[in-house]
């Protein structure tokens, strides 16, 4: 396939730095950054020679609870520079990546042509979204440690239901909130402490990174800032915005070593290492219009 979409174009780039607030501005600078390192500096959590030579990128509960996506037009919220995207697209979907990060979606563009895949990738802050693409779409997806970026889960949810074709489903899978409050710096060892809140005010969390969850190192220290949500806030957002849930599992695994202490049980399967089936570390779902 070509890599020039045959998806209409979008209205509008992402939005000027100066229309968002600080904290979203300073999140678009460290995804930039990220992109650039993700993207082209070898990495175990992106292998992009794998993918180029034709490997799935996506996570075995995305492809068992998705299913089938063939002639179905899928929506990408929060893609990053658009491997989970592409690999939509080789599974047979109409796609279409969203990211806040202009570099992002420059990669994205960039591998999708490398690999000769069809796709369209947009640079637009997601709540920015229904004035840059006019239509709905059959599935909307996102995944994988995107929520605690976002400010407003009620406005990301609007965007959601906006989005969705009647008939469509949103798709979610995502790190469960409950061990987000586990220190998970590398001197914390194989000790459960809590640190950070379960409970949202509002406030965001700072951080000041020196390296990315994939690659050791950056150029230079960059500033983020993390919203803490709790189940009921996710919930709550989606019910909300007028969807209801099909299903909600939970999952005593994850596919990233989210805490020091956890284990690779299996590629791609990290648990507790003494009490694997003890407590959730990610969960999916699926809504629709109610």
């Amino acid at each position: 396939m070509s890599s020039k979409s045959s998806l209409p174009a979008a209205k509008n780039t992402c939005p000027a730095s100066s229309a968002m607030n600080p904290e979203r501005r300073a999140n678009q600078h460290l995804w930039d950054v990220w992109a650039d390192l993700h993207s082209t500096v070898k990495n175990p959590i992106y292998d992009l020679a794998a993918f180029r030579a034709g490997a799935c990128s996506l996570d075995a509960i995305e492809v068992g609870e998705v299913g089938d996506v063939s002639g179905k037009s899928l929506l990408h919220l929060q893609c990053h520079f658009g491997m989970d995207t592409l690999s939509w697209a080789r599974r047979g979907a109409t796609v279409t990546g969203v990211d806040i990060s202009t570099r992002a979606i420059a990669a994205a563009r960039q591998l999708a042509g490398e690999i000769g895949v069809d796709a369209r990738f947009v640079a637009s802050d997601v709540f920015a979204l229904p004035e840059v693409l006019d239509e709905t779409f059959d599935i909307v997806f996102t995944s994988a440690g995107v929520l605690c970026w976002l400010d407003d889960l009620d406005a990301w949810a609007q965007v959601v239901a906006k989005m969705l074709a009647p008939g469509g489903y949103f798709f979610l899978r995502e790190f469960h909130p409950f061990p987000a409050v586990f220190d998970d710096a590398a001197e914390a060892g194989d000790a459960l402490r809590l640190h950070y809140p379960y409970f949202g005010n509002g406030t965001p969390l700072r951080f000041e990174s020196d390296c990315s969850y994939a690659v050791g190192s950056m150029p230079e220290p960059a500033e983020s800032f993390e919203w803490p949500h709790t189940f009921a806030d996710i919930l709550n957002a989606l019910l909300k915005a007028g969807l209801a849930l099909d299903y909600l599992h939970e999952f005593p695994y994850c596919g990233y070593h989210m805490l020091p202490l956890l284990v690779e049980e299996s590629p791609g399967r990290w648990v507790h290492p003494t009490h694997p089936g003890s407590f959730p570390l990610q969960f999916s779902l699926r809504a629709r219009h109610a």
